[in-house]
């Protein structure tokens, strides 16, 4: 669990009848040291345990593999990647083991493939409400055919986009095709413990 204010990620096991909570990531103070966060937003969890952190307030995703304590830049800022991100507030990885991240400021979806990272959606008119725009991308995920879901929170829409492959020359695609649901009105709970 990321808690951006307090610049830490926790884990509680499922298993633990004490309900004890332990912080695996940050130090508790805003930072850009391999050991520290600024307001971390989405986490993902690979199939090694590894930990993939949307650090948001320094503008990078950062890795923690398991075993480890410091962090290491996969991309963004302190990265040797030429793509810059501006606030990612979600990371996840494909079943193929690419990165996918929403690039909140941006108003895009950034991912990764074997010749590194590059724009796949919201890449070229920026900020809007077309079929092709974005508006702060909060979230995304996949389902099981590879379309991208994508929480369009400044455009309160949930969009999807369909998964196109061409097996020619082994370059994907996602459509600019999409089904919009509007006017989300979501609501979340959520419970802090011991000053959480």
């Amino acid at each position: 669990c990321s808690v951006r204010h307090r610049h830490i990620v926790t884990k509680k096991l499922s298993n633990n009848s004490a309900n004890t909570t332990t912080t695996i990531a940050g130090n508790g103070i805003a930072g850009s040291g391999p050991y520290m966060l600024n307001i971390p937003r989405g986490i993902f969890v690979d199939v090694g345990l590894n930990l993939y952190i949307a650090d948001c307030g320094n503008n990078r995703v950062q890795l923690l593999q398991q075993g480890y304590t410091n962090m290491t830049t996969v991309v963004g800022y302190g990265s040797n990647q030429t793509i810059r991100l501006q606030c990612p507030t979600s990371v996840v990885l494909d079943a193929d083991g690419y990165l996918f991240i929403a690039d909140y400021y941006n108003q895009r979806i950034i991912g990764s493939n074997a010749n590194g990272y590059r724009c796949i959606l919201g890449c070229t008119n920026g900020n809007g409400s077309a079929s092709n725009q974005l508006s702060q991308p909060w979230s995304l995920s996949f389902d099981s055919y590879g379309n991208i879901y994508v929480n369009d929170a400044g455009n309160s829409r949930l969009q999807k986009f369909l998964f196109i492959s061409n097996s020619c020359d082994e370059v994907i695609f996602y459509d600019d095709t999409l089904t919009s649901i509007t006017n989300l009105n979501i609501t979340t709970t959520t419970s802090y413990q011991n000053g959480m």
